[in-house]
């Protein structure tokens, strides 16, 4: 009989082994797959005394050599984490590079207890108005908080090249693009060439999340970012690439929000988009007049992320997760539209 992908990805009395020699645990552990993730695996792990950590793994098949690399992702959260810097991440239980244990590299962190918050359904059960306003300004704060890292001071400096991000950036995901491109999608090439064309001027290098938004983020009752998760695409960069990507996530009340991941700030008392670019501005000082571009790219890029995830959901490789809406070509060319459409109003 055939293993199943899960049963692949996880070797329960291996991992036992390895987290008891670094905290206490209570046999046996169980695993449950976190799901709204889609490319590094994640697992609540729990004990019989219900005691629990997060496990993540990268996932099954090929994958980008330097997109699910666990010891760095550890590495970051590690400097970022034990009260180094003002950024809110889980701490970390530890990191295993040898495969003979699990199969891949993986490192455990504590398990942070509080809300995930994805639809704006979410949002008006688990926050108050208070606390969504609250929740809307702090992703502001955190999001300028992370930018104002010194990157140096925390071992961090030699985590990615500092200059020429963008290019980098479109370089790289257009590769991705050219390995695992759906045809018919010519859109997504047209705005690498204009993007390519008018790339602005990189304001400082900060680390750069790479992912950041409402649902990759742990909220307190009362909205407050308790943890930023899911790092896998952080480096050094231009720091307006990350304000992009969370406008892109960013759905206003009305709009329609079944194209990206979560509408969670669509929910009523939520700070609107140019509350919270204002916010941002205010903290750090930089400009936010070329937004429009970096939210164009923004959209580009997902679109490019989603045909290698598009890639490895039909090589099984992430196990049972269904690939509805973004995750078809219809989704990946909705994107590259957007793209277009925003870039020629910018």
């Amino acid at each position: 009989m055939t293993e199943s992908p899960m049963a692949a990805a996880l070797r329960p009395e291996a991992i036992t082994a390895w987290l008891a020699e670094r905290v206490g645990v209570s046999p046996p552990l169980g695993f449950e797959l976190v799901l709204g993730g889609r490319s590094n695996l994640t697992y609540i792990v729990s004990d019989a005394d219900a005691r629990r950590w997060v496990l993540r793994r990268p996932p099954l098949g090929h994958v980008l050599a330097t997109a699910h690399d666990m010891g760095r992702e550890h590495r970051i959260l590690a400097a970022l984490g034990s009260g180094r810097t003002d950024v809110p991440v889980p701490p970390v239980v530890g990191f295993c590079p040898d495969d003979e244990v699990n199969g891949a590299p993986f490192f455990v962190m504590d398990f942070v207890d509080g809300h995930v918050v994805r639809t704006a359904e979410d949002a008006g059960k688990l926050l108050t108005p208070a606390a969504r306003r609250r929740a809307g300004e702090q992703l502001a704060d955190v999001l300028a908080a992370i930018h104002a890292v010194d990157v140096d001071a925390v071992g961090l400096g030699e985590l990615g090249r500092r200059e020429d991000y963008i290019g980098r950036q479109l370089r790289r995901w257009h590769r991705q693009w050219e390995a695992t491109r759906v045809p018919g999608i010519e859109v997504i090439d047209e705005v690498h060439d204009a993007l390519a064309a008018s790339i602005p001027v990189q304001q400082g290098a900060t680390i750069v999340h790479g992912d950041f938004r409402l649902d990759n983020v742990i909220l307190g009752p009362d909205g407050t970012v308790l943890a930023v998760l899911d790092w896998e695409l952080c480096t050094l960069g231009d720091p307006l690439a990350d304000v992009g990507t969370t406008l892109m996530y960013w759905v206003e009340r009305g709009e329609d929000g079944g194209l990206l991941p979560a509408d969670g700030t669509a929910s009523e008392d939520f700070i609107d988009r140019a509350a919270f670019a204002a916010r941002y501005a205010a903290a750090t000082g930089r400009d936010l007049s070329q937004i429009r571009w970096y939210q164009a790219f923004a959209c580009w890029r997902l679109a490019c992320i989603l045909a290698g995830v598009l890639h490895r959901f039909t090589a099984g490789a992430m196990g049972d997760q269904d690939t509805g809406g973004r995750f078809t070509g219809a989704g990946l060319l909705a994107l590259g539209e957007r793209a277009k459409d925003i870039l020629e109003q910018a």
